[in-house]
């Protein structure tokens, strides 16, 4: 299954009043595991970039002066989004935005029902307790020290790792049952998958940037972890 991971960034709050998108950044998954495609572009918004916006990403109105106009990159960005899932933490906002930009190319528009959203996902799995990207992060171990600022392409990247663990792809691949929490149940027997060995191995499938990203990460559960515990037992 192909989705796309994606974040923008934008001179202000609302395109009703003139804001635009001035930067897109977008990170495809395969069966939730990213691939190493990505999509990220600056726009040129055509107007100013208020100071208030520039504290949150750090981009002014002269960086973008001489970057392509948003009708100018509007239809490669289709082409890579094609017709995926679009996974958006605060998925409102960004599609808000995004037709907003679409329709003044005259161009089809993004429907709800295209959209995940993290953040709600984050809220009915941890009701009451602070969803933002940041505050996830913290939640499950993810590093995000080198984000200083917002930035598109660095927020999908990891949103990636985020949407990950709320749709509880490592519980998944070690046969636990999560009770749809993204946490093992403590009341459910743990279940080893019997597969047949391939007579020849697939290929595999992960790069070595990939690879090495989630060794360290690993490495960041202790000796303990069920992962090197699982992959002993295999």
């Amino acid at each position: 299954m192909r989705e796309i991971c994606l974040d923008t960034e934008t001179t202000g709050l609302k395109p009703e009043e003139g804001h635009r998108i001035i930067e897109i950044g977008a990170v495809e998954l395969i069966d939730k595991v990213p691939t190493g495609k990505e999509f990220h572009v600056y726009v040129n918004p055509q107007r100013d970039v208020p100071e208030e916006a520039v504290k949150v990403h750090g981009i002014t109105a002269e960086m973008l002066a001489d970057k392509p106009l948003f009708e100018q990159i509007a239809q490669d960005f289709l082409e890579f989004i094609g017709d995926a899932k679009l996974v958006i933490h605060n998925a409102a906002f960004d599609r808000k935005f995004l037709n907003a930009e679409l329709e003044r190319c005259g161009l089809p528009m993004i429907a709800p029902t295209r959209c995940v959203d993290t953040l709600l996902m984050a809220r009915a799995a941890f009701p009451g307790a602070p969803a933002s990207l940041d505050a996830l992060c913290k939640r499950f171990g993810i590093d995000n020290s080198h984000r200083a600022l917002h930035g598109a392409l660095l927020d999908a990247q990891i949103l990636a790792e985020v949407y990950l663990e709320l749709a509880g792809g490592r519980q998944r691949a070690l046969g636990l049952d999560t009770g749809g929490h993204g946490q093992p149940r403590q009341d459910a027997p743990r279940q080893q998958p019997q597969h047949a060995r391939r007579a020849t191995p697939l290929p595999p499938r992960l790069d070595a940037a990939t690879l090495e990203r989630h060794a360290t990460f690993v490495q960041t559960m202790g000796g303990n972890a069920l992962w090197e515990k699982w992959l002993k037992q295999g």
